[in-house]
């Protein structure tokens, strides 16, 4: 999220054919649902875009921008990032699902009180939502599963979640080379 209360949705890619189609990588659960969040704040001062239609691909949404009609114009959106408030966004209809804005800036700590440090990231390599967690000395960085057996507890209003770290491999085996 950046500082301003925006939150990143989509960012404009290459354009798509001659018509003034792009490219949207969304960031969405469901990428089709980006239009319906729109109109969007830019990174571009002053320029707002309107999704007027969209379909899905493999990896990536292929849509119409309002006003966008020819691909030189598409051309000049490459790189836009696309952002909508906060507050625009529905509350999570499971308790267990968090916007990832909302963890961003979270206290982790432990069972104890133990502060770990505080939530930089989310990243998801493809086996889930991993929490980056860096120092409070802004040294070491940790990175724990966002499970909730690793992470039992988390407090939005409070600013702070829970981390049960796993417990580390048998001492006596070997890693392996």
């Amino acid at each position: 999220m950046a500082e301003n209360g925006r939150i990143l949705m989509g960012r404009i890619g290459a354009p798509h054919g001659i018509k003034g189609d792009v490219r949207i990588q969304s960031f969405t659960e469901d990428p089709l649902a980006l239009p319906g969040y729109g109109p969007f704040m830019t990174n571009r001062p002053g320029l707002m875009v309107t999704i007027a239609s969209a379909r899905g691909t493999t990896n990536m949404l292929v849509a119409r921008i309002a006003g966008v009609n020819d691909r030189s114009a598409a051309e000049k959106l490459n790189g836009i990032e696309l952002y909508v408030a906060r507050d625009a966004l529905p509350p999570s209809p499971d308790e267990d699902d968090f916007y990832h804005a909302d963890l961003i800036g979270l206290s982790a700590r432990l069972a104890d009180g133990t502060v770990l440090g505080t939530v930089k990231a989310i990243p998801n390599f493809g086996a889930g939502d991993i929490l980056e967690v860096r120092a409070e000395n802004g040294g070491d960085t940790f990175l724990f599963p966002f499970t909730r057996a690793v992470v039992p507890h988390v407090d939005i209003r409070e600013g702070y979640l829970v981390i049960d770290p796993p417990l580390d491999a048998d001492p006596g085996e070997e890693e392996p080379d």
